[in-house]
Formats: structure tokens, sequence, C-alpha cells
């Protein structure tokens, strides 16, 4: 008796995104992960200030309007730096510490921990500050205020999200692993930085 396959148009809508995702991240991955780390900065900054708003009904204090344009800024920085620097990061990583490397697994943390974390936090205030049209006091204020407290925050978080992620994750996913960890960490960082 012949059994009747399903074409792929009846196949579940998520699996049809994933299959897309794969083809595009086989065909342009700077753009894919770059895209995909805009939509998932700005769904954590959302995710900030809904938090936030149900946190300030909850005390009975007047909720601020979601704001779109924090909202857009986060995605901006996702798709013009989160995406692109990570894709290439990651990518060099795989030359400079190769699997076949006794001490990869100890040396690609070090470097993510204690050479890109910081930078990249580093970045991150410098471009937000750029987008929100603020001076160079105000990006010295906020360095001052909450740099070194996102940074350990960033270590005590992140460190077991990325020995998982450089160390198991195939290369061409790990952005998306670092994204879908970013969509929370976005969710702090805008929460720490007002």
């Amino acid at each position: 008796m012949p059994v009747d396959s399903l074409p792929i148009r009846d196949s579940s809508i998520h699996l049809r995104l994933l299959r897309q995702y794969l083809i595009l991240l086989k065909k342009y991955p700077v753009v894919t992960k770059s895209v995909t780390s805009g939509i998932l900065s700005a769904l954590g900054n959302l995710l900030s200030q809904i938090l936030e708003v149900k946190k300030r009904a909850k005390n009975g204090i007047p909720a601020e309007e979601i704001d779109m344009a924090g909202a857009t800024r986060y995605a901006i920085y996702g798709l013009f730096i989160t995406g692109p620097v990570s894709h290439y990061f990651y990518q060099l990583m795989e030359v400079w510490m190769p699997s076949t490397d006794p001490y990869c697994i100890v040396k690609r943390l070090l470097l993510d921990r204690v050479v890109f974390a910081p930078g990249f936090l580093l970045l991150f205030y410098f471009v937000m500050n750029i987008l929100e049209a603020k001076g160079w006091l105000d990006f010295e204020k906020k360095m001052k205020s909450s740099y070194w407290t996102a940074l350990k925050m960033n270590w005590k978080v992140w460190t077991p999200f990325q020995f998982i992620n450089i160390n198991f994750v195939p290369v061409q996913f790990r952005v998306l692993f670092a994204n879908m960890v970013a969509l929370f960490w976005y969710a702090y960082l805008a929460s720490v930085r007002k």
C-alpha cells in the first residue's frame, strides 16, 4: 500500500520558518544574522519596557508609554553591530583557536570573557549614547554609574552560556544562540542604563 508524503507547504509553520532560515543562513550569513540580531535586540528592549510597566502598575505608579524609539535603537544596534561583529568574531575564533588545539576550550572562553565581552559592552554604551543623541559627558556618566555593574553581571550571566556556545554550538548557529540569550540580556541592559 503506497504511503502519501506530505508536501512541504503542508508542514508546520515552525518547520517552514526553520527551513527558510537555514537557506538564508547559508546564502547570506552576515545579513541573516544581522537581521535576526536586530529583531531580537528590539524584542529584548520591548520586553524590558513591558516588565517595567507591569512592575509600576503593581506598585500603583503610573506607567509610561512604550518607547518605540528605544526599541528602534536596539534594533539598529543589533542589525549593524551585534550581527556582523558577532559573526566575524566567531569565525575568527575558529581560525585562531581550532578545536584541534588541546586548550581551545579554555582559550576561547578567556578570549570571549576577558577581551570580547568588555569591549563589546563598551561599544554598546558608546553606540547607544550616539543613537540617543547624547554628548560625551553623558557617556562618561553612564560608564561611571553602570558599566562595571553591567560587566560583572555579564560575566555572571553569559559565562556558562558562552562556554556552551563557543565550544559546542556549530559556528553557523552561534550568533543565533547568543541572540536568544541576548533577548533577556538586552532587557537587563535597558533597565540598568536608565
